[in-house]
């Protein structure tokens, strides 16, 4: 059976998209191939490669990439799920060959956090933890 592919997509892709392309990957990768891009590529976040290495999973070596240009490419993705606030997911360019609708995740951008270091981590963890979490359940979801 192919795999099927999944496109997450955010503003940067520098966090957000990043976390959820390799937690999907991680957990299903026998059932999906998982790509992250954003809409504004930018550099990749520090505090996320740190969260993610402490969840085991190294991204320290992952490039951002254009929503954009996959698009003009012609990628094909059975899901296109956004991970950004609902503004800038309708930015998104809409894919030809979907399966199914776009599907939305608001999580909050790391970028945005501020305070000391320690605490824009924890808050980074925490995206973490809920992309993770949102995954699990999105994947019981399929399965019902």
């Amino acid at each position: 059976m192919d795999k099927q592919r999944v496109l997450f997509v955010c503003v940067h892709n520098s966090a957000r998209s990043q976390m959820a392309e390799a937690f999907l990957n991680a957990i299903a990768g026998d059932r999906f191939e998982a790509h992250s891009a954003g809409l504004e590529p930018g550099v990749l976040n520090p505090l996320a490669v740190e969260v993610m290495k402490e969840a085991g999973i190294d991204i320290s070596q992952k490039q951002t990439k254009s929503a954009f240009d996959l698009f003009k490419k012609g990628e094909l993705f059975s899901y296109v799920v956004t991970v950004c606030d609902a503004a800038s997911a309708e930015m998104c360019p809409i894919f030809p060959g979907l399966l199914t609708k776009p599907v939305h995740w608001s999580f909050e951008d790391p970028a945005s956090f501020t305070g000391t270091h320690e605490e824009r981590l924890e808050k980074t963890r925490q995206i973490r933890d809920a992309i993770k979490s949102k995954i699990e359940e999105w994947l019981r979801g399929l399965k019902a």
